[in-house]
């Protein structure tokens, strides 16, 4: 008994039991009945509606109903701050089934503090910088309960972090010399971080509010559709008879629930509660079966379109357009996968795991017939969609818009009457026993109207280029059309159910949908106002300069112990935080770290590759014990230690933790300074391997069970593939060093798109002595080497008696200012790319090594592999 209440995963859970870790987790625990679950209800609708119409084009065309995006964050976070004290339970032993009358209050006096900028937004806009005794009233209260609300729906972790940066800024004085600063009054505090756009109002909560709320709300009424059924029964259907199948099921059908889920529990639980039981059925370990779902579940964070919603935050931090985010962070994503589905593959070996039987087993030139006639529809009806049309995109110009939206209502129709001659998804029992897997043929065909709204809404980002906002809200009221329709089209369809009954129960889907979507942004919407908290003060105080110099004296100037330090610094934030928060206070901290020192070191790299170096140690956190929730919910479903569940899904995470660590050096691998068709798929092909041979190495096992010698072999060769330039720098300097005089000659010959490697030296404006390297970005080509220089803001000229040239003038607010390049600093040198052998000539040597330990284990596969059989 004793070891039961201490480890309370051994208790065997429910499927409500589970529904309400999810629940607690993502939506908040209540349930309450009657006038309280109404107002729950209407709340949400509201919430998800206001959204919707703050995105659509339709308040500018009637004139009516705009709101500027001060006014609209303001609402944003009245409505999760509201919904929050509703939703969530102030302590486990708060009721679960009416909402005491205190919260009511809290609800009430928060959304009127969250309102306030709204509410009061022409008196505010009218006296900037002197807040009145009831601004710093509503500023204090609003803060306390914005933090009370994350206590209860992100935990403490993101509170008292909160708490230490509020208190950094009042105690300033106080602090250690290293650390200290002159500090704030309460007037000047408050109102930085309450009553303007640099605290709690800030960029992040823009985003959550302009961005993120409407692809969660799409994930969502997905979700209602059935589309997570529909991946999962797929993914199982069609790997499910391999090696180890349920658990390479569990790897995709994470990752396809990935792509509309922002959330690792719900993305664990919802595919869990299938696919654990099931790796447990066929031999896995039930803490190993656990760890493949957690660590497919968090991986889900870094798979674009949505990476948790860090994507859209990205966009505003980086910089850069959507696209271009998605562009850099899908290879690593997706080779991350890969390394995963090896490792559960490795281990099906180690434990000689079979797959399960197919329910029907057709002869394999039939089954691959099936299979190619399958893809090869989705790929005509991809081609056609696409070349067809931008064809009608020049054809009919603004009224395309019309067509295309008639043809998509129509390919939809023609995919549910083609849907309906196959049998409807139910989601199994997972605890009963399965004797043979489902057809692939027809479980894949019953859901194929699914991807259309995912078409949807890659054709407006991609190619109509739409924001982020208006394609998500053409998406989603796509995807709301055909949760209302696609019931009432099967029941005519297939000849049975009542149409008016059926088209009933779709606007029940919708209405339902539309309460999920925004009850799951309640935690988003949250997070990214408390995470505004620790932002406002890094610009109050500057304390990002004191962390930079912190780091810099530990590290001692060496570059891979900064980086060390700064993956093992963004672990420690993000303990408890979720994807967003995570995110924020990692990119905010930590990124501006690894630029400074970086530039110090001659590490210069794109922005993009720092903030995804931060963001992937941020959400290493997700999955180390002891904070970690996934594990928690993993270990519940498979009956196992959640300790344990934590410390092997880190060993099964460990290859995605190495990613950063090869593209911060290798910009490649985020598909940057690809010059050729070829070249990427080296890149891509050389990228992949590594990976798998990393996870070959850690696991112990390639072909048959390594020796110590041959898992350092596999570890070099993977270190190579990853990264040849660190070999080929040995041999050949990769730039050559030419004086600063020559900028102007230089930067005239520069191609469009160049990034122009420069070192600078001199008095920053604080009196600090400052050495670095930046990557100038030129644009577009231009001979007049004054006019590019212009167009980035800067302006130079001879200094006098030296080979350097002066910085004469620095735009304000242009891309020189935001590398750090001030008035008079000396560009001392340009770095130019030598002449040299292509880097990739180390794959040669790296691969004759694998070569030689594919030999050796082959040797000796067959006796190994007969005594793991036995």
């Amino acid at each position: 008994m004793a070891a039961e209440k201490k480890n309370p995963a051994h208790h065997e859970l429910t499927d409500d039991d589970l529904k309400q870790i999810v629940a607690e987790a993502d939506t908040g625990g209540r349930k309450p009945a009657g006038f309280a679950a109404m107002v729950l209800i209407i709340g949400a609708l509201a919430w998800s509606l206001f959204q919707l119409w703050y995105a659509s084009p339709l308040p500018f065309s009637l004139g009516f109903g705009v709101f500027n995006d001060t006014e609209a964050r303001s609402i944003h976070l009245a409505f999760a701050v509201f919904l929050a004290f509703l939703a969530y339970p102030a302590l486990k032993s708060s009721p679960r089934d009416r909402i005491p009358l205190q919260d009511w209050g809290l609800a009430l006096v928060g959304a009127f503090c969250m309102a306030y900028l709204f509410l009061f937004y022409s008196e505010l806009a009218n006296r900037p910088g002197q807040p009145t005794t009831q601004d710093l009233v509503v500023a204090i209260v609003g803060l306390i309960l914005l933090l009370e609300a994350a206590r209860r729906v992100l935990g403490l972790p993101m509170v008292i972090l909160a708490i230490v940066f509020i208190a950094y800024i009042f105690a300033g004085p106080y602090m250690p010399e290293m650390i200290a600063h002159k500090g704030a009054s309460l007037a000047k505090g408050m109102s930085h971080l309450w009553l303007t756009t640099e605290g709690v109002f800030g960029v992040a909560l823009g985003v959550s509010n302009g961005f993120i709320f409407l692809f969660v709300l799409f994930g969502a009424l997905l979700e209602t559709a059935g589309a997570g059924n529909y991946f999962i029964k797929s993914a199982i259907s069609l790997l499910g008879h391999m090696r180890g199948g349920p658990a390479k099921a569990a790897v995709v059908a994470s990752a396809s629930t990935g792509l509309i889920s922002g959330s690792s529990i719900a993305n664990v639980v919802t595919t869990g509660t299938f696919t654990i039981p099931l790796m447990k059925r066929v031999g896995y370990r039930p803490d190993k079966a656990a760890a493949v779902e957690v660590a497919a579940s968090v991986d889900g964070q870094i798979m674009p379109p949505v990476m948790g919603a860090a994507a859209f935050l990205m966009v505003e931090y980086v910089g850069i357009p959507y696209t271009q985010v998605l562009k850099h962070a899908l290879l690593p994503a997706v080779i991350s996968y890969i390394a995963l589905f090896y490792i559960v593959h490795l281990e099906a070996m180690k434990a000689d795991i079979r797959g399960l039987p197919r329910r029907n087993l057709s002869p394999l030139a039939s089954r691959l017939a099936s299979f190619g006639m399958t893809v090869a529809g989705i790929v005509i009806l991809s081609g056609v969609v696409y070349y067809g049309l931008g064809w009608i995109k020049d054809l009919t110009g603004e009224a395309s818009y019309i067509v295309i939206s008639v043809l998509m209502g129509l390919a939809y129709v023609g995919l549910v009457r083609y849907a309906a001659r196959f049998p409807e998804l139910h989601m199994d029992d997972p605890n009963e026993p399965i004797t043979e897997l489902p057809d692939a043929a027809p479980t894949l065909k019953s859901g194929l109207h699914f991807l259309l709204p995912v078409a949807a809404l890659i054709w407006n980002l991609m190619v109509e280029e739409l924001s982020p906002g208006l394609s998500a809200f053409w998406a989603t009221t796509f995807m709301m059309f055909i949760l209302v329709t696609q019931r009432p089209l099967f029941a005519l369809f297939r000849g049975r159910g009542d149409v008016n009954t059926e088209l009933r129960q779709g606007f029940v889907d919708l209405y339902d949908g539309l309460g999920i979507g925004a009850r799951n942004m309640i935690g988003i919407g949250i997070a990214t106002a408390a995470a505004g908290i620790i932002v406002g003060t890094v610009t109050l105080t500057g304390i990002g300069l004191v962390m930079t110099e912190f780091v810099e004296v530990i590290s001692g100037g060496n570059l891979m112990v900064m980086l060390s330090m700064v993956a093992i610094i963004c672990l420690i934030l993000g303990m408890g935080l979720p994807t967003t928060a995570n995110y924020i206070v990692v990119s905010t901290l930590m990124a501006p770290v690894v630029v400074e020192l970086g530039a110090q070191s001659g590490l210069l790299v794109p922005l993009i590759a720092v903030h995804l170096f931060v963001f992937y140690f941020g959400l290493m956190a997700d999955v180390t014990p002891p904070v970690g929730l996934a594990s928690y919910a993993a270990a519940g479903i498979a009956r196992c230690d959640p300790i344990k569940v934590g410390v092997t899904a880190f060993g099964y995470s460990i290859r995605t933790a190495i990613l950063p660590f090869m593209f911060i050096f290798n910009t490649q691998l985020l598909l940057i300074g690809i010059d050729s068709l070829w070249h990427l798929l080296l890149v891509v092909a050389s990228a992949v391997a590594a990976n798998l041979l990393f996870a070959a190495a850690t696991q112990g096992w390639f072909l048959a069970r390594n020796k110590i010698w041959e898992s350092a072999a596999l570890l070099l060769v993977c270190f190579t593939l990853f990264r040849p330039g660190f070999w080929m720098d040995m041999v050949y300097p990769p730039f050559k060093d030419v004086p600063g005089t020559q900028l102007l000659e230089v930067v005239g010959q520069a191609p469009a798109g160049e990034r122009l490697r420069i070192w600078i030296e001199g008095l920053s404006i604080e009196g600090k002595e400052v050495k670095k390297g930046v990557l100038l970005p030129l644009g577009p080509a231009e001979t007049d080497a004054r006019k590019r220089l212009d167009a980035i803001g800067l302006k130079v000229m001879p200094a006098p008696g030296s080979e350097n040239l002066q910085v004469l003038a620095v735009g304000f607010g242009s891309q020189a200012e935001k590398l750090g390049i001030e008035q008079g600093f000396d560009i001392t040198a340009i770095e130019l790319p030598s002449d040299r052998p292509a880097k990739e000539w180390m794959f040669l040597p790296a691969l004759i090594l694998l070569g030689a330990v594919v030999m050796i284990q082959r040797r000796r596969q067959e006796p190994e592999h007969g005594h793991a059989t036995t």
